[in-house]
């Protein structure tokens, strides 16, 4: 017989700092019907099987990544390092004194953050995935989140890979993201988990992805992003095929919560700002550099994030448009959305119709 003690029990800072437990109030679903009536899924399903790609053998680990390189060599200028170059000339700038090395610094904090939020978002939709799985009353639907769910943690993998092995130490989860994804989690309604992660938070992905993949000169970071955005881009094209059909016979009150629910999330989207984490790493006060960042920005004109808004809502719009929920209550999302100015998007060109574009795992291995 052991003698050995247990282990303490650790106390709740301990277990907040490592853990977040979250109560989801959904139904699971066992059922017995294994027709394969959903023809187009059938598909999806059959191309994500034959393009699951290994973390291991399919990235070249070995590369040698410099941050300082990584960032100085990007195409296109981090729009929070070109903001704090202006924020550097005014008055009273608390970062007055930064020269190149310091902006040199935050750029390589700020990629850190972006892949830190892109870590944990993947482990949020690998959650989601597998609530999909339990949760939708389909065997197709069952079966691609399935392999989705595979997707998210291959990708949660590699973007912790390459934080640790390549950056350093990563940033937590931002809180905005963090609200978003529990609720997911927490929603008793399964359509919901699909219609926040499938089309709101995927595009949202897809959109980041594509703007860090056009500026990155680094090869492991360029594949890396090039595979996983070939992953992605199924996920919203899954989200699309079974969204469509289900929305088609709900009822108008129904469609009038999904409505709101896209006005909420896009809304909080267009709401940005700068992680507070990234000037504490610099020894910045955050209070004191935030009044000089907001001069810098409106300075610039315009919004810095408008090719990641323009990224974004070029791909949501289309998608929720094919779902029918632009015109339901008497084009409700469509007055609000075209408020906003996001009508101009109507008409791109939807996810479901461009996914293959993105299937890069195919090409390699094809050896194009």
């Amino acid at each position: 017989m052991s003698t050995t003690a247990p282990p303490e029990v650790p106390d709740r800072a301990t277990v907040d700092d490592t853990l977040k437990v979250i109560h989801d109030h959904a139904d699971r679903i066992f059922l017995w019907d294994y027709d394969r009536s959903r023809g187009q899924l059938v598909t999806l399903y059959n191309k994500a099987m034959g393009s699951q790609w290994n973390s291991i053998t399919d990235l070249d680990w070995d590369t040698d990544v410099d941050p300082e390189r990584l960032v100085g060599t990007a195409a296109d200028p981090n729009p929070i390092v070109e903001i704090a170059k202006r924020a550097v000339a005014i008055p009273g700038s608390p970062i007055a004194s930064w020269g190149e090395t310091e902006l040199t610094q935050l750029g390589i904090e700020v990629l850190k953050a972006q892949l830190s939020q892109f870590m944990h978002g993947e482990q949020g939709a690998m959650m989601v995935a597998a609530k999909i799985v339990e949760t939708v009353p389909w065997i197709d639907a069952k079966y691609y989140a399935a392999t989705q769910t595979m997707d998210e943690a291959r990708h949660t993998e590699v973007f912790a890979k390459y934080l640790h092995t390549k950056l350093g130490e990563a940033y937590p989860m931002s809180p905005f993201l963090e609200e978003q994804i529990t609720a997911l989690i927490e929603d008793s309604r399964w359509d919901i988990a699909y219609l926040g992660m499938q089309i709101v938070i995927e595009s949202l992905a897809l959109a980041a992805f594509g703007g860090m993949l056009r500026a990155a000169r680094e090869p492991l970071l360029k594949k890396l992003l090039r595979y996983v955005m070939s992953d992605e881009a199924r996920h919203v094209a899954f989200g699309v095929l079974s969204l469509s059909e289900y929305y088609a016979d709900m009822s108008e009150a129904e469609l009038k919560d999904r409505q709101d629910f896209l006005l909420e999330a896009t809304i909080r989207n267009r709401s940005r700002s700068t992680t507070p984490e990234i000037w504490n790493r610099m020894g910045v006060d955050v209070k004191a550099v935030v009044p000089v960042l907001k001069e810098a920005a409106a300075s610039m004109g315009g919004s810095v994030y408008s090719g990641f808004e323009h990224s974004f809502y070029a791909k949501l719009v289309p998608n929720v448009r094919k779902l029918g929920l632009l015109d339901a209550n008497d084009g409700h999302l469509r007055k609000k959305w075209g408020e906003a100015g996001l009508m101009r998007f109507e008409m791109a060109e939807d996810t479901a119709s461009d996914y293959e574009s993105y299937d890069e795992v195919a090409r390699d291995r094809a050896g194009a």
